[in-house]
C-alpha cells in the first residue's frame, strides 16, 4: 500500500464521519463508492470492509455519548433484535445471490435512491422534533424495522443505522435519543457481520474476507471523526444535515445506477 492510498483511506473516514455521526450514521454508506472506485477493493469484498470501518470507528462517537449519559435504554435494546440476526441474513443473500458488481450497484442504488428521498422531502412534510425525546414507537416495529435495516447492511457494509436513523428520526424521535441507539446498533451488527463474513470465507472460493488494512485505516479516521461529529452534534442544525446527507446520497445512487446500465 502506497502513502498516498494510507492518506486517502483515513482522511475519507474521517470526513464521512464527522459529517455523519451527528444523525446516527457511522458513514460507511457514503465511503462504499470511495472504496469501490478509488482504492479498488473487489466486491464482495468491499462488504465485510465496510463493516470492519464500522467496528473500528463508532467506538469514538459512543465514548462521546458514553460521557454524556446518552447510551443505553430499550431503544437499543429493541433495534438489537431485529438487526443482529438481519445482518447474518443479508451476508448470507451479498454472497450467494448478489456477489457481482453490477448486481451490488443496482442494489446499492435501490437502498440509496429512497433514503436520499426520505432526508430531503422530510425536512419540508415534518417539522423536526423539539430537545425533548420525541415520540416512541411500539417494540415489535422497532425490531422489524432493524431486521429489515440489518438485511440491507449486511447485502451493503453498513451495519443498517444508514437506514436506522433516518427511519426513527422521520417518525417523529428525537436525533439526540436516535442517534446513540443507532450508532450502538450498528457497531454490535457490524462486528456480527465481520464475524459471519469470516465464517463464510472458510467455506466459499469468492474474495469475502476484509481489506484488513483499508478498513483499519478508515476505521482509523472514521473513530477520530465519530467523536468530533459527536461533540458537535447540539450545534449542527438538523435541518441542513439531513439534507446534506439526502442530496449525497440521492447523488450516489444515480451515479450507481448509470454505471450498472453502462456495464
Amino acid at each position: 500500500m502506497t502513502v498516498e492510498t494510507a492518506l486517502l483511506a483515513l482522511g475519507a473516514g474521517f470526513l464521512v464521519a464527522v459529517v455523519t455521526t451527528p444523525v446516527g450514521v457511522s458513514g460507511a454508506v457514503f465511503l462504499l463508492p470511495i472504496q469501490l472506485d478509488i482504492l479498488r477493493i473487489p466486491s464482495p469484498a468491499v462488504t465485510p470492509t465496510n463493516l470492519l470501518f464500522n467496528v473500528v470507528s463508532t467506538p469514538g462517537a459512543l465514548l462521546r455519548y458514553r460521557s454524556v449519559r446518552a447510551l443505553g435504554g430499550p431503544l437499543t435494546r429493541h433495534i438489537l433484535i431485529g438487526t443482529l440476526p438481519g445482518v447474518v441474513i443479508g451476508t448470507i443473500v451479498r454472497i450467494w445471490l448478489a456477489p457481482g458488481d453490477r448486481v451490488f450497484r443496482l442494489l446499492a442504488a435501490a437502498l440509496l435512491l429512497p433514503l436520499g428521498i426520505w432526508l430531503c422531502l422530510g425536512n419540508r412534510t415534518r417539522p423536526g422534533p423539539g430537545p425533548g425525546p420525541g415520540r416512541t414507537l411500539p417494540a415489535p416495529i422497532v425490531a422489524a424495522v432493524g431486521t429489515g435495516a440489518g438485511v440491507a447492511g449486511g447485502i451493503y457494509g453498513i451495519g443498517g443505522g444508514s437506514l436506522l436513523g433516518p427511519i426513527l428520526v422521520g417518525t417523529g424521535m428525537s436525533v439526540a435519543v436516535v442517534a446513540p441507539a443507532a450508532l450502538t446498533a450498528t457497531f454490535l451488527t457490524s462486528v456480527a457481520g465481520v464475524l459471519t463474513y469470516a465464517v463464510l470465507s472458510l467455506i466459499t472460493a469468492s474474495p469475502v474476507s476484509p481489506e484488513w488494512a483499508i478498513g483499519l485505516l478508515c476505521g482509523a479516521g472514521g473513530l477520530i471523526g465519530g467523536y468530533v461529529g459527536a461533540q458537535l452534534q447540539p450545534s449542527i442544525p438538523e435541518r441542513a444535515l439531513r439534507t446534506l446527507l439526502g442530496i449525497l446520497a440521492l447523488g450516489l445512487a444515480t451515479t450507481y445506477m448509470v454505471q450498472a446500465l453502462m456495464a
